[in-house]
């Protein structure tokens, strides 16, 4: 087939891209093969079982930022939508880490908060 493109003209495509067009690539990507963009990061997390079962018997949780990782506008949209913030106040929390995202809350939501920042590229601690 004519159209298809090898591996080596793929990525002459993406280094002329921009970030923005990159970002909005990958979203289509994940849209159209229901597949999550993961950084490696967040499987070596998820692969630490001895300190998420004692971490399990507490009721309350702080999410805390220790790297907003090379996607930084990706972690800034899902910190303002985890915390309800504006848009400087989620960049800010980027710029100084650690910075402590969500404090006291429950379980389940201090999982969600961590695998969404995760999914973006930041690295995160359940504390």
């Amino acid at each position: 087939m004519a159209d298809k493109l090898t591996q080596e003209e793929l990525l002459a495509q993406f280094e002329n891209m921009t970030l923005v067009e990159l970002n909005d690539f990958v979203k289509a990507f994940e849209d159209k093969f229901d597949v999550k963009a993961a950084a490696p990061v967040a499987v070596a997390a998820a692969a630490a079982p001895a300190a998420g079962a004692a971490a399990e018997e507490k009721s309350e949780y702080d999410v805390v930022l220790t790297n907003a990782g090379a996607k930084k506008i990706q972690v800034i949209k899902v910190l303002k939508d985890l915390t309800k913030k504006g848009l400087a106040e989620a960049k800010a929390l980027t710029d100084k880490v650690p910075s402590t995202i969500l404090s006291g809350v429950s379980a389940d939501d201090a999982k969600k908060a961590k695998e969404d920042l995760e999914g973006a590229g930041a690295t995160v601690e359940l504390k």
